[in-house]
């Protein structure tokens, strides 16, 4: 006996509208089966996890400050994936992005100026598709597999960013730790409403480059020629495009976001640089695009329920005890269920048996 999928003539679109929404409760029931298992209320530890960060004027910010990142970057990687170009790196590409944008703070600490912050940001767009730009090469030009480059770049920004931190930007005055120098006021990133909470700007970047990239996908040329070059190859070159020319367009316009924020982060929420600068944005913004069907809108609000995760991860530790793997959990789930709900709408499980007849010699 062996399983097969059979992709369905007809999808329902109440049920592929439906599918994230499904996938959601499934991630809810099984986490409350978790919580018990642990020994937990699981009522108590899902109100903690998904109701308590949204009960304070001060927690919406957190809740902003984390989706930022996630929705730049998903939106970046939503592009991609419907082009049929699969960017797995958009951690390292994030990473890069705070390199090349905290060049000028930490390497030109004395400069004072209004251009500061608006040349940071570019170097960090410019940065992070430069990063990404190195697996789009590797496909185009030697049809290497992109899951794979774009994955193990990941690590080399990683150790090339502690290597920066641990050597020539570490901050002469920091009493030997692996930090930068603390960046001057006018290489940080303003608050949105300072007086209620410490949310930056780069929730308002990440909201315009959602509504900016549902426009291009929805009325532009290039958007209808990501979706047929993403649907059929052999079709985009009947109608005189280029998959390569796709293939560079969807990684820099990716890494770009990513880059940028990777740079915003550093600017509005930490101030400086040091080893760890993300608790894996780039990787959760994986599941933010499949949650919010590569659809930039639903991006937006995909990418605030992730976001809660991490929120409410930190506040179970608080008042559970629970671990910080939790949040993990949680999101793994999350991916799954959506995977998995998926595959069972546009696809149909077949148990093919079959006799295995053998012949003596």
């Amino acid at each position: 006996m062996r399983i097969e999928l059979e992709k369905r003539p007809d999808v329902s679109k109440l049920y592929a509208f439906v599918s994230p929404l499904l996938a959601l409760v499934l991630t809810l029931v099984f986490g409350a089966i978790m919580f018990a298992m642990l020994g937990k209320d699981p009522i108590a530890a899902l109100e903690a996890f998904f109701i308590e960060p949204l009960l304070e004027v001060w927690s919406l910010h957190e809740l902003a400050i984390k989706a930022a990142p996630l929705i730049l970057i998903a939106v970046g990687l939503a592009v991609c994936y419907r082009s049929n170009n699969w960017n797995i790196g958009a951690e390292g590409q994030f990473t890069i992005g705070a390199i090349t944008g905290s060049y000028l703070p930490i390497i030109f600490y004395d400069w004072h100026s209004p251009l500061v912050l608006p040349l940071m940001l570019i170097l960090g767009a410019l940065g992070g598709a430069l990063f990404a730009a190195i697996p789009a090469l590797l496909k185009a030009h030697f049809n290497t597999n992109e899951i794979l480059t774009s994955l193990m770049l990941v690590y080399i920004a990683q150790l090339f960013l502690d290597w920066l931190i641990r050597g020539a930007w570490r901050d002469p005055k920091g009493f030997n730790f692996p930090v930068s120098r603390d960046f001057a006021p006018e290489a940080v990133l303003p608050a949105i409403w300072e007086e209620s909470g410490r949310a930056h700007w780069a929730f308002i970047f990440a909201i315009i480059a959602a509504v900016g990239a549902w426009f291009m996908l929805r009325y532009t040329l290039k958007g209808f020629e990501i979706v047929v070059l993403g649907q059929s190859e052999r079709a985009g070159r009947f109608a005189g495009f280029s998959s390569k020319k796709m293939i560079w367009f969807s990684f820099l316009f990716s890494g770009a976001l990513a880059g940028l924020a990777g740079i915003a982060e550093v600017s509005g929420s930490i101030g400086h640089l040091q080893p760890a600068i993300s608790p894996g944005y780039g990787f959760t913004a994986i599941i933010v695009a499949f949650l919010g069907r590569l659809n930039p809108l639903g991006i937006i609000a995909s990418g605030l329920v992730l976001a809660l995760t991490y929120l409410g991860g930190e506040a179970a530790q608080l008042s559970l005890g629970l671990s910080d793997k939790v949040t993990r959990v949680f999101q793994g789930l999350l991916l799954f269920f959506v995977l998995s709900c998926d595959t069972l709408i546009y696809y149909k499980i077949r148990l093919v048996w079959s006799r295995v007849r053998g012949r003596a010699a």
